[in-house]
C-alpha cells in the first residue's frame, strides 16, 4: 500500500496537495511468501508526465524529499508488514507522478511479484489557499 499525506493511493485516485507544505509519503509492504526477503533498497522518483510518451524526470527544482528518496530494507519477514516513512516538499504547482522501484542487494533473493505491481501515485500540488 501506499498513502500520501494519509490518503491511500490507487490507480483512479489523485491526491492533492499545497505548495511549500511538506507531504507524509508511507509505503507500506507485505511479504505473502514463506521466506523472508531482504535485503533490497525502494527509491521513490518523482516524474511528470507530458501525454505524449516524454516523462520529465528532472525534477530537483520542483520537488525535493524531506529526508531521503531511497529506503533501505533488511528483511521482511513472511506474513509480516513493513513500513516506510518519507516526506515530499512541492515547490511548483502541477501534477506529478511517483515511480517507485526496488533494488535487490543479492539476485538470489526474489521480491514477491506484487510489490512490483504497486499502484500509479498521482499528485496534483496546487497554490495554497
Amino acid at each position: 500500500d501506499i498513502l500520501v499525506d494519509g490518503k491511500l493511493c490507487d490507480c483512479d485516485i489523485v491526491v492533492n496537495c499545497k505548495v511549500g507544505d511538506p507531504i507524509p509519503l508511507e509505503v507500506k509492504l507485505t511479504n505473502w511468501s514463506k521466506h523472508s526477503v531482504g535485503p533490497f533498497a525502494l527509491t521513490v522518483t518523482p516524474y511528470q508526465d507530458y501525454q505524449n510518451g516524454v516523462h520529465n524526470y528532472e525534477l530537483q527544482d520542483a520537488i525535493t524529499f524531506v529526508g531521503s528518496n531511497t529506503f533501505y530494507i533488511d528483511s521482511v519477514k513472511p506474513t509480516k508488514d513493513s513500513v516506510y516513512f518519507g516526506a515530499l516538499l512541492f515547490l511548483y504547482t502541477g501534477d506529478f507522478y511517483l515511480n517507485i522501484k526496488f533494488h535487490e542487494d543479492n539476485c538470489s533473493r526474489e521480491l514477491p511479484l506484487s510489490w512490483f505491481c504497486l499502484p500509479s501515485v498521482h499528485i496534483r500540488a496546487m497554490e495554497p489557499v
